[in-house]
């Protein structure tokens, strides 16, 4: 009988498109989790952890601070952290694996890595991409990248506190700039609604202009706490769609509806193992290159 392994590369094989579904776990699998503490991300922030007794990245991004200098004190660091922290070998891995097929990539994460793998043509961002700032109200609807502005921050920080005249400010209207990251203002704009329409257009393209082909659904990493963004919509393809095969590669155990049974595969365990070993199977078929 064949492995799991063995036979989600014949589906990759045999898949005329691939739509990848990339949550937090994909991060996760690459050391990058921002729910928890892990050595790369937390060798940015240690001072801050220490100081705040942040239980988690991301605690520290949605902290109520004294001052504006001390929250863009922390932005500023952690966003640095995200420009200059290498691609993770997961996302290496999925890009040999998808090298030679018609993919697009919807994710949640908002750390970079996709865009590092993927030409933006190919990818939704639909949670938006710490690499970039927006206006707090928003006032307009253009979206800023940040490196040079980050860069700066850091070279300045006095501690853990911003001075002031770095603070990051609208051009428009004088505001302060926030990460283009969602919650209450997050910006869904012309860069946020192209990335949607791509993602639209691709399935259409796939499921209603080329009748009959393969389209395979690779879902990485995805947890359950914004299921209406990847699952639930694959699922529902799955179900919709005679030639649409669903595949979740998760590090906890997950499951299917039961109508999905014929038409699905789950693979727990750790993602960047599985997708390493994905990829070697695919070299040794001459898919894909070492």
């Amino acid at each position: 009988m064949k492995t799991e392994i063995e036979y989600l590369a014949e589906l990759i094989q045999q898949a005329d498109a691939i739509v990848v579904g990339a949550g937090s776990g994909l991060s996760s699998a690459a050391g990058y989790n921002h729910y928890h503490w892990m050595p790369a991300i937390e060798s940015y922030l240690q001072e801050f952890k220490e100081y705040y007794q942040f239980t988690s990245p991301f605690a520290g991004f949605y902290y109520c601070y004294s001052s504006l200098e001390q929250q863009w004190a922390y932005y500023a660091k952690y966003i640095y952290s995200m420009w200059h922290l290498p691609t993770g070998q997961p996302y290496l891995d999925l890009q040999a694996i998808l090298a030679d097929k018609d993919c697009f990539v919807l994710t949640t994460n908002v750390d970079g890595q996709c865009r590092r793998v993927f030409p933006q043509e190919r990818l939704c961002e639909y949670q938006g991409n710490m690499g970039y700032f927006q206006c707090s109200q928003p006032c307009h609807e253009h979206i800023y990248e940040n490196r040079d502005a980050v860069e700066a921050m850091n070279r300045a920080l006095q501690g853990m506190v911003l001075p002031t005249h770095l603070l990051p400010r609208c051009p428009a209207c004088g505001r302060i700039m926030v990460p283009w990251v969602r919650d209450d203002t997050f910006l869904e704009g012309t860069a946020w609604q192209e990335g949607v329409a791509r993602y639209h257009a691709f399935l259409r393209h796939w499921l209603m202009e080329q009748t009959g082909k393969k389209l395979l659904l690779l879902e990485l990493g995805v947890g359950e706490m914004t299921p209406s963004i990847i699952k639930l919509p694959f699922w529902q393809l799955t179900a919709q769609n005679e030639n649409v095969f669903y595949a979740c590669l998760n590090q906890k155990d997950s499951h299917a509806p039961e109508h999905l049974k014929g038409k699905s595969l789950y693979l727990q365990g750790d993602l960047a193992e599985t997708l390493s070993r994905l990829r070697q199977k695919l070299c040794k078929t001459g898919s894909v290159s070492r």
